[in-house]
């Protein structure tokens, strides 16, 4: 079963992670001084935030996927909302190693679904953009021409493109 996953930006992390705690009866599954994250079970959701330097606010939704078909499937379904889907394979973010599709709804809202493949020991690749300037590890969804233009799956690997 596949996973709702809500990633937050806060200005205090230690403040948030006290609220976050008593708010869902548990502490965190996962804390880093700049990162949390609580997989509930009780709503079944993957509740992130973390201090990188972003504004306050949501960051990005999405379902978490819990193997590569349920991704695959995930895919599928959004190449038939619309827009760009925008995959990132093998990237490192939040503390795991994930297969990724991004999107984008009509409103702007960022979308990632993906697949977590493991753990990792920083919360982005070495070499992100955000490694150094404190933004989003996801792609510029915006800048990417929509799947149905490029005649490919939204699963198919793609150069370049992230």
């Amino acid at each position: 079963m596949n996973r709702f996953h809500v990633h937050l930006n806060v200005a205090d992390l230690m403040a948030s992670v006290r609220f976050y705690t008593e708010l869902f009866g548990t502490q965190p599954s996962v804390l880093k001084d700049d990162y949390a994250k609580w997989m509930l079970e009780d709503p079944r959701v993957n509740f992130a935030i973390s201090n990188t330097g972003r504004a306050p606010g949501i960051d990005h939704l999405g379902i978490q996927a819990d193997s590569g078909e349920a991704l695959a499937a995930l895919g599928r379904r959004l190449d038939a909302a619309g827009g760009s889907v925008v995959p990132e394979e093998a990237t490192i973010c939040c503390y795991a190693q994930s297969d990724k599709l991004w999107t984008e709804d009509p409103q702007g809202t960022r979308w990632e679904t993906f697949h977590t493949l493991g753990d990792a020991t920083t919360y982005h690749a070495g070499d992100a953009p955000c490694a150094t300037d404190g933004a989003s590890c996801s792609p510029d969804i915006a800048s990417v021409a929509p799947k149905a233009d490029q005649g490919a799956s939204c699963c198919a690997p793609q150069s370049g493109c992230c």
